[in-house]
């Protein structure tokens, strides 16, 4: 079983191509327009050892929103078909991850509802050439079109630092969450 999905998205705004594997070993190929976003989503890949292609087309010109807004939704739909009935998946984990200053803690549940709480704050309104507040949006619209729960905290000093270990905790403990632990839903519901 492969567990990958292609997915495109196109509106007055923006046009996307996204093809994810679940499975994959972290191979990347990104081009957002944004350019701290494509080392946010390269990091993603290369963390959750997970493939990822990325293609997007956006209004740029006007900001980043709705760029990274979309590929947050694509993506997320493209995870939730990929990752199929969920029968067997471990579903629930968490990371921790450090990157000097900073510190990120992310967990994770594949559990078929959408919920996002990340504590972030930072100290500029860009990093680079993204939009800082455009980062917890991200993962609001991919907890939303995923179908998961993502709980996240950051604590820091350097922006770029936060932002990446949020980035990198989130990839670690999505992988460890989508693992292949038994054959059954992990659920008592009996669905996900």
């Amino acid at each position: 079983m492969t567990r990958q999905n292609n997915a495109s998205r196109k509106t007055s705004e923006t046009e996307i191509d996204i093809t994810l594997n679940i499975d994959g070993s972290g191979k990347y190929n990104i081009d957002t327009g944004v350019n701290f976003f494509n080392h946010m989503l390269e990091s993603f890949s290369k963390h959750s050892l997970m493939d990822l292609d990325v293609k997007a087309i956006g209004d740029v010109e006007i900001d980043d929103h709705h760029t990274v807004e979309d590929i947050g939704i694509l993506l997320g739909e493209a995870f939730s078909q990929a990752i199929g009935d969920k029968k067997g998946i471990k579903r629930m984990a968490h990371a921790m991850v450090p990157m000097d200053d900073s510190i990120a803690t992310v967990a994770i549940d594949i559990s078929g509802r959408s919920y996002c709480n990340i504590d972030l704050d930072f100290t500029n309104p860009k990093i680079g050439d993204m939009t800082s507040d455009v980062v917890v949006h991200f993962f609001e619209s991919f907890a939303s079109s995923g179908k998961v729960n993502i709980y996240g905290t950051v604590k820091g000093s350097n922006d770029h630092h936060k932002a990446e270990a949020l980035f990198k905790a989130f990839a670690k403990s999505l992988k460890d969450a989508c693992k292949i632990e038994h054959d059954q839903i992990p659920s008592t519901k009996g669905v996900l």
